[in-house]
């Protein structure tokens, strides 16, 4: 993977409803930390109803932030390849899973390739995404939007409960 000598501020969301969740999380906080970069901030845990496919356990979700001097499809192979060490299994859209990264931001920049969209396009639209990310960085902008992440989750119409979840 070629890398710059720059750093990148970067934000991902955890999310995993299969096995041990708290475990899923703490392993792919150490691998992201061994393969990607140690997070320089950690959400609490939060315990959703399941978003788009309901029949399936409640999640767990945590948001990380870290910064790496990573491209951006390295940041996103390097989570593919943690979800597949964790046992992820891919069967259907919004199924359950025992680890999910999805790239929110990467820096304020904006990509849309096939393989990656960043800011993530339904970050908006999620509260299981939006009220931890909110925690680590309730004032950054949206690069595409132009408001807050507070503001965003003060606009969300996603009514999914979002609880704190007590280890």
């Amino acid at each position: 993977m070629k890398s710059s000598a720059v750093e990148h501020e970067i934000y991902l969301l955890l999310g995993t409803n299969l096995g041990d969740r708290v475990r899923n999380l703490e392993d792919a906080r150490r691998l992201i930390g061994e393969v990607l970069s140690e997070p320089t901030g950690v959400s609490k845990i939060y315990q959703t109803a399941p978003w788009g496919v309901e029949d399936q356990p409640q999640y767990l979700n945590q948001v990380l932030r870290l910064n790496s001097n990573l491209p951006p499809m390295s940041v996103l192979d390097s989570c593919l390849k943690i979800e597949l060490e964790l046992g992820r299994i891919r069967e259907r859209k919004w199924g359950e899973r025992t680890i999910d990264i999805d790239v929110l931001f990467y820096d304020d920049h904006v990509i849309s390739t096939p393989e990656l969209i960043v800011p993530h396009p339904r970050l908006q639209d999620r509260k299981f995404t939006l009220v931890p990310l909110n925690e680590l960085a309730a004032n950054k902008l949206h690069p595409l939007l132009k408001v807050s992440v507070r503001e965003l989750l003060d606009s969300c119409e996603d009514e999914l409960e979002v609880e704190l979840f007590e280890i």
